[in-house]
């Protein structure tokens, strides 16, 4: 998902320091040999909704205010849909099409790529990217997949739209919510990393794999098939609103770090980048919602339907996830950057697959776009509640 503003450090909670009273807060001071912070310290420290960007603090009310501004725009100008949909761009009308290649790009930029010598360096690391490639690539869409089928049994399109959403892994909000709850920040990265390469690798055959043989959708039902045309357009979706913002921001990256330095490109260039990301998807909502217009009132049960089965998602895929790393012997900072990882979804990708190859006006875009308006609150509430839990185990790295 997509940080609008780089949020304040948040303290691990086995590991956070602090000066003791008898001491005088200084710059100076080794804050690795002070004791334990007082609780008038803790009641001081900013919590996990302040320290979002003001942008992202809201992004649940900014995407419902989307949504409605889109439906009454379709309700009582009859012209915007059909207006929306003039030109088209690799399967998609130009005014989604822009909307789309606008949310991804700031996104892939913040990606440190840079990090990814580190899997080669480090054996050690093969370890923690293996259970993080089987825990977002096979356990995360197998879960969402039997919510799916559990939840909307006579609904095909709303099921599809759910799948793609278990099929997107978090390249962006994932950094935000990692960082709040005290989590490794360079694994995250690094985890980030991977997961934007494997997207362009897996996200097309796994589409397939999931929606039509695993899930026992024929062509018909589910919009996807193993035939090279379906696959093909999924694929081409991947390519297009994924590899195309891919390479222009490893581009962007290397060329303006190597010129401006790496601290005006994270201290400036993201700062002023990354809130087009979010304006992006509200963008897109709204078009997307102005085009359905009518039909989406007359779909307010399915977006209950939808949020159902994501809010038991997010549950179910972070505690499982929490609670297989603690038993492995995981350290509190990198269990909660697998946790917060396997939780969150790329819904920017799956919300740009559901309308290239479905339509905007189709179910399955619709169940994707519910995606941000749950995994926001849901995984902020985590946030605190995994806090808690680190300090009541007293859990530490």
């Amino acid at each position: 998902m997509t940080p609008s503003e780089l949020p304040i450090e948040a303290s691990t909670p086995a590991n956070t320091k602090a000066h003791s009273t008898s001491m005088t807060a200084s710059p100076a001071l080794d804050t690795e040999k002070l004791e334990p912070t007082s609780r008038n310290d803790e009641n001081k420290k900013t919590s996990a909704f302040q320290s979002l960007g003001y942008l992202d603090r809201f992004l649940a009310a900014w995407i419902l205010l989307a949504m409605a501004v889109g439906i009454l725009l379709g309700n009582f100008v009859p012209a915007t849909g059909r207006a929306l949909q003039k030109g088209e761009f690799a399967g998609v009308s130009v005014p989604i099409a822009v909307g789309l290649l606008v949310m991804m790009y700031p996104i892939l930029c913040k990606v440190q790529y840079e990090t990814l010598h580190r899997v080669v360096r480090q054996r050690g690391l093969w370890i923690q990217i293996g259970f993080s490639v089987g825990v977002n690539w096979i356990i995360a869409p197998l879960l969402m997949l039997g919510l799916a089928w559990a939840f909307l049994p006579d609904k095909s399109a709303l099921r599809t739209g759910l799948i793609l959403v278990g099929l997107g892994r978090c390249i962006a909000m994932v950094l935000v919510w990692n960082s709040l709850a005290g989590g490794d920040s360079d694994y995250c990265a690094l985890l980030v990393a991977v997961n934007s390469l494997l997207q362009m690798l897996l996200f097309a055959p796994l589409a397939v794999l999931f929606v039509h043989v695993i899930g026992g959708h024929s062509g018909t039902d589910a919009g996807l098939s193993g035939g090279s045309a379906s696959y093909s357009t999924v694929a081409t979706s991947v390519a297009v609103f994924l590899g195309i913002p891919l390479g222009v921001a490893v581009l962007t990256r290397v060329v303006l770090r190597r010129v401006a330095g790496g601290a005006w490109y994270d201290g400036v260039f993201l700062r002023y980048a990354a809130p087009w990301s979010l304006l992006g998807l509200l963008y897109t909502i709204l078009v997307l919602f102005a085009s359905q217009g009518a039909r989406v009132v007359q779909q307010i049960v399915a977006v209950v339907r939808v949020a159902a089965p994501l809010v038991v998602y997010f549950a179910v895929i972070f505690f499982l996830t929490l609670c297989v790393a603690r038993r492995l012997g995981f350290g509190y900072g990198l269990a909660v950057t697998q946790s917060f990882t396997a939780a969150s979804n790329n819904f920017e990708l799956a919300i740009a697959v559901a309308i290239a190859t479905f339509g905007p006006a189709s179910d399955e875009a619709l169940a994707a776009t519910v995606g941000p308006l749950i995994e926001v609150p849901v995984l902020l509430a985590l946030v605190y509640v995994v806090k808690w839990l680190g300090n009541r185990w007293g859990w530490k790295d």
